[in-house]
């Protein structure tokens, strides 16, 4: 099946649902069974085999299965895991691959809260931790060591957006023996397959575009069958649990993804061109635009774009900033992003954190999500924006 199909049939099991086509919420802790045969059953399938059967409800149920399974499949994986929130997966993913003693390669490009959990959480369990260059490619293999186990990739990073070289990246790990995970949050399972151009989980911060309405916390990791196994281990341990609730708004939202982001992809590059004419603008950070840095990285391993991107502005002011904000109609000022909405955040130099190779470029002043809303109206917003930027700067 052609993925606009697949992402409407995928995890569908209308025999297990009874014939209902989106399967309902089924809240359960505790599971009975009418004889102790059947409890061992359910034990040996679900504790040794992993088999997707009531047992506990912790242990998931068919509202989680149906998404574990569509997510599964639109990303080529054996298996998902579900967290409680993209944050949660990407930690989640990273215990499920390391153990005290361990080294791990981070991107110098990682979302801030990712950091904080490599530079603390994980620091004080022994793990010792570099960041790298982004866009050091196949150039990686030399900063492996001994125990080395994990690269962390993000591609594009949600601040500055530089591609990562994932083909070249996971053949240096492999030949090392590590493994590599993705936060492909960005490129969602439609647009961007982690799995398939060489790394060993694909995270999904499914609070955004998965579910699409900003209304829901989740996260997801898709793995090979090796790679997601510690995942599962980590998770049963750590008794990550997600609630059903939250997992039916995700699967429902997945439903509509693909007409979403071909929407947003559409109007975030028209906003993108104009943002391009405008004087005030130096760069527009987005890697569909031809003369992006990461341009041709992205055409070959992306299949469309999502509504997020950075601009840099020519000159500025945080008077200037705070102006072009604040008088917006249709950018409410708010963290996350993926929604039907437009949103719009400030970039401080303290949020770009870079210690692998100092950032030196302009930093983007502002990052956009370029909603569901008319493009058209966006632009107007935006063109009122600017108005006050250039009035504030003098």
């Amino acid at each position: 099946m052609k993925k606009d199909t697949k992402v409407i049939r995928a995890g569908l099991n209308k025999k297990r649902n009874a014939g209902v086509v989106n399967t309902p919420v089924v809240r359960a802790s505790t599971v009975v069974f009418e004889t102790l045969a059947a409890m061992r059953d359910a034990d040996e399938r679900v504790l040794k085999k992993n088999e997707k059967v009531l047992y506990y409800g912790r242990r998931g149920t068919p509202t989680h299965w149906t998404l574990q399974e569509a997510i599964t499949d639109l990303a080529g994986g054996a298996d998902t895991v579900l967290a409680p929130s993209g944050l949660g997966a990407c930690t989640l993913a990273v215990l499920g691959c390391v153990k005290t003693g361990d080294h791990v390669l981070v991107t110098d490009s990682v979302y801030g809260p990712t950091r904080s959990f490599f530079d603390g959480f994980l620091k004080n369990l022994g793990v010792e931790v570099t960041y790298y260059d982004p866009l050091i490619a196949g150039g990686i293999a030399a900063l492996f060591k001994s125990n080395t186990t994990l690269v962390f990739c993000e591609s594009p990073g949600s601040l500055t957006f530089e591609v990562q070289d994932l083909p070249a990246i996971s053949a240096a790990a492999h030949k090392h023996g590590a493994k590599v995970a993705v936060d492909n949050t960005w490129g969602t399972p439609l647009f961007s397959k982690p799995l398939e151009l060489g790394a060993d989980l694909s995270i999904e911060a499914g609070t955004k575009y998965i579910v699409g309405h900003s209304d829901a916390l989740i996260g997801t990791i898709t793995g090979t069958a090796e790679a997601i196994k510690g995942v599962q281990k980590a998770s049963g341990a750590l008794g990550i649990a997600v609630s059903p609730d939250d997992v039916y708004l995700a699967t429902r939202g997945l439903r509509t993804l693909s007409v979403r982001l071909h929407q947003h992809e559409k109007s975030a590059l028209k906003v993108a061109k104009w943002l391009q004419t405008r004087a005030e603008v130096d760069r527009v950070l987005y890697p569909p635009l031809p003369d992006d840095p990461g341009h041709a990285l992205w055409k070959r391993d992306f299949t469309g774009a999502c509504g997020l991107l950075g601009v840099v502005f020519a000159r500025t002011s945080q008077a200037a900033v705070e102006a072009f904000i604040e008088g917006l109609e249709l950018f409410p000022l708010g963290f996350s992003w993926g929604g039907f909405e437009s949103l719009i955040a400030p970039v401080s130099a303290a949020a770009v954190t870079r210690t692998a190779k100092p950032w030196t470029a302009p930093l983007p002043g502002i990052r956009l999500h370029i909603g569901l809303e008319d493009a058209d109206d966006l632009i107007e917003d935006l063109e009122k924006g600017f108005a006050r930027f250039r009035k504030a700067l003098g």
